[in-house]
């Protein structure tokens, strides 16, 4: 009896509906966003839309460095005060894996490596990274500075990355900061067990 009433009641409504219009679809539930994985890798640069240095590392891309990095930045034109805050949300981001001796060499190298791809200072200290042909450097001597740097692991193995920020004045007059660029390591062991972190060309 009861079924009866209710395919009586539909048959009612279905016939009291307008010819032609169909009932309305039952609304759907949005899926949950998937959260996009960030993996650390710090030269076109989340920080800055300037163009890398002749010769420069790849630079990170927008879903390298996670979130938490950007949002924490100074703004841009900020100086030398801001970079005590790069520095910080770049340790954040990716807590030291690599014991201190190894990080203050790689720091030291990773640095002079990025002075010498951007000013053309000391680049003969490597020639198997900067051979003759190497591009010339875009970047002027003044104005050049380093706003921060970190060195991490990367991936398995005898490798190592130095991750930079840092500022620059271009041969046109144009200064820009926020650039980021990486610089490769791998750790080389003589014959005589001696052990160094030597960096690898720019591919």
């Amino acid at each position: 009896m009861l079924s009866t009433v209710v395919l009586a009641v539909t048959g009612i409504a279905l016939l009291a509906m307008p010819h032609g219009q169909e009932p309305p679809a039952p609304a759907r539930t949005a899926a949950p966003a998937a959260h996009a994985p960030t993996a650390p890798t710090p030269a076109a640069s989340p920080l800055s839309a300037g163009k890398p240095a002749a010769g420069a590392a790849p630079s990170m891309s927008a879903t390298s460095a996670p979130a938490a990095v950007e949002s924490a930045l100074p703004p841009h034109g900020e100086g030398a005060v801001g970079d005590g805050a790069i520095q910080k949300a770049l340790e954040a981001a990716w807590p030291p894996d690599l014991p201190a001796r190894d990080e203050r060499e790689l720091l030291a190298a990773g640095r002079d490596l990025l002075r010498a791809d951007a000013t053309g200072i000391g680049r003969v200290r490597w020639p198997h990274v900067f051979p003759a042909e190497a591009l010339a450097p875009a970047f002027a001597t003044t104005r050049f500075r380093i706003q921060a740097a970190i060195a991490r692991r990367d991936g398995a193995g005898n490798r190592a990355v130095v991750h930079l920020v840092w500022a620059g004045t271009d041969r046109g007059g144009t200064f820009t900061d926020g650039r980021i660029s990486d610089w490769r390591f791998t750790r080389i062991t003589t014959s005589k067990g001696a052990s160094t972190w030597t960096p690898q060309p720019q591919t």
